[in-house]
């Protein structure tokens, strides 16, 4: 901070971010963490002042990706004679700290992703130390009761984290281990936090959490509040047209959450809910806690709570002990339920975690051929859920210019991103488009009206 002017000086703040959604809500939480001490946005390394690499630990050769681009910043570092402060943090940071420091001493800040609110301090303690600063404990206190109440906005969309941590322990995952234990913010906080975003252009915000139907957070009258009771008050902010939320676990999918579906407009109908498998040796052997015809059962009762509702999941193919049978259970779920989009990935074994050492490893070429088959049924039924769109009449928010002259760009209530021609700008309004082109990933179309001065999906419900 100079003396005369009592601001601190401008840096640059370079954040690469990997991963889920909820990494990249870490990130700009970071950086709303550092704008106190005068750092600003830039995009390249080489004129950075700090850099910081937000890792994910969920797949495969995370941890070399991660070395390979500390290399890449090894060399900028030096063109900069050493001034460059340079920071892994997230999930391949809390579970690889030590080698991280070991393979690359030019790294000055290691963090998990439970410590990114005392960065101030780790960068201030970076500044004097002779080695790394290493923060991957679980701190008592809670990141979230020390980061700035005022958020940099995020857009017309925006995400919010709401819960963390895992309690679940699936086999192959690595979560619980990485972001620890399941935890809540109070319902206070993330309603106040939600005000800000709106107040900040937001018009759509996804809450985020690694099981967020789990949450539980203390409600203003002291008593927890689960997520169906916490997107009814949300769904109450003047301004906010649309609400999602990701990802969630089929064991927490209560009633009331499917009521919310339902009996909340807002409430987008799409939903984000991994099986991992359709074979009930498979789902037992991953600990997932339910059964192929649970998961069928709920899809009933949340598609007859909302007819419309639009499904997405994530499958792993090739998990150990997975046979030709189980592969086909998963494959008749896929053709049973009908996805309108998915993750799906081959079997990777995260060091630490129960599959990582069980019997049964399959072929790599056999888990890539039933990859393949599964991926292909996955993206036939993304286009011809897209196909079934063609000339509806649908809601768009819109999100910004298209990447074509006169084009807009927004997103679908089931979050297909469509393109229209338009003579405007309308960003953050809500217009009515007729779908005319669809395509694998997207949809075009008409605006059918201009849309009415600061109207909202809610004001008209």
């Amino acid at each position: 901070m100079t003396e005369s002017q009592g601001t601190p000086t401008r840096k640059r703040l370079l954040i690469r971010t990997w991963g889920c959604q909820m990494n990249v809500y870490d990130s700009a939480r970071m950086a709303d963490v550092l704008a106190p001490l005068g750092y600003a946005p830039t995009e390249v390394a080489e004129d950075a002042d700090m850099v910081i690499l937000n890792t994910c630990h969920i797949r495969e050769k995370a941890t070399e990706k991660v070395f390979s681009d500390l290399g890449r910043l090894r060399e900028a570092k030096v063109a900069r004679g050493g001034q460059m402060i340079v920071a892994v943090a997230g999930c391949v940071a809390q579970a690889e700290g030590a080698e991280i420091t070991a393979r690359a001493p030019w790294v000055d800040i290691v963090l998990g992703p439970q410590s990114y609110h005392r960065l101030p301090e780790m960068v201030a303690l970076a500044s004097r130390a002779a080695g790394a600063v290493i923060e991957t404990e679980f701190p008592v206190d809670g990141k979230f009761d020390h980061l700035p109440e005022q958020a940099a906005p995020q857009g017309v969309t925006a995400f919010l984290t709401v819960q963390e941590g895992c309690d679940k322990f699936c086999s192959f995952c690595v979560v619980p281990y990485t972001r620890g234990a399941e935890y809540s913010r109070p319902a206070a906080a993330v309603i106040a936090e939600a005000k800000c975003l709106v107040t900040l252009g937001a018009r759509e915000i996804t809450l985020l959490g690694q099981n967020v139907n789990a949450y539980h957070g203390e409600g203003p009258d002291g008593g927890a509040w689960s997520l169906a009771r916490l997107l009814l008050a949300l769904a109450e902010i003047s301004g906010l047209d649309r609400l999602r939320y990701t990802t969630s676990h089929p064991r927490d999918m209560g009633d009331d959450l499917i009521a919310a579906h339902r009996d909340i407009p807002a409430l987008m109908p799409f939903l984000h809910l991994p099986v991992q498998s359709g074979s009930d040796r498979i789902l037992k052997a991953m600990n997932r806690g339910h059964t192929a015809a649970d998961y069928r059962a709920l899809i009933e009762k949340l598609r007859a709570a909302r007819p419309d509702l639009a499904l997405s999941s994530d499958f792993i193919a090739g998990h150990p002990g997975e046979a030709d049978a189980d592969h086909r259970a998963t494959l008749k779920l896929i053709e049973d339920i009908g996805f309108a989009s998915a993750f799906s990935f081959r079997y990777s074994a995260r060091p630490g975690t129960p599959a990582a050492g069980m019997a049964g490893i399959v072929d790599e070429a056999v888990a890539d051929q039933r990859l393949r088959e599964i991926q292909a049924l996955l993206s036939d039924q993304q286009y011809r859920f897209n196909r079934s769109r063609m000339g509806m009449d649908i809601p768009v928010l819109v999100t910004g210019p298209g990447r074509l002259p006169g084009q807009m760009s927004g997103r679908s209530p089931w979050l297909e991103p469509v393109h229209f021609p338009s003579s405007g700008d309308l960003t953050g309004q809500t217009v009515t488009i007729r779908v005319t082109v669809t395509r694998p990933n997207s949809l075009s179309g008409e605006l059918l009206a201009p849309p009415k001065p600061q109207a909202s999906e809610k004001d008209a419900a």
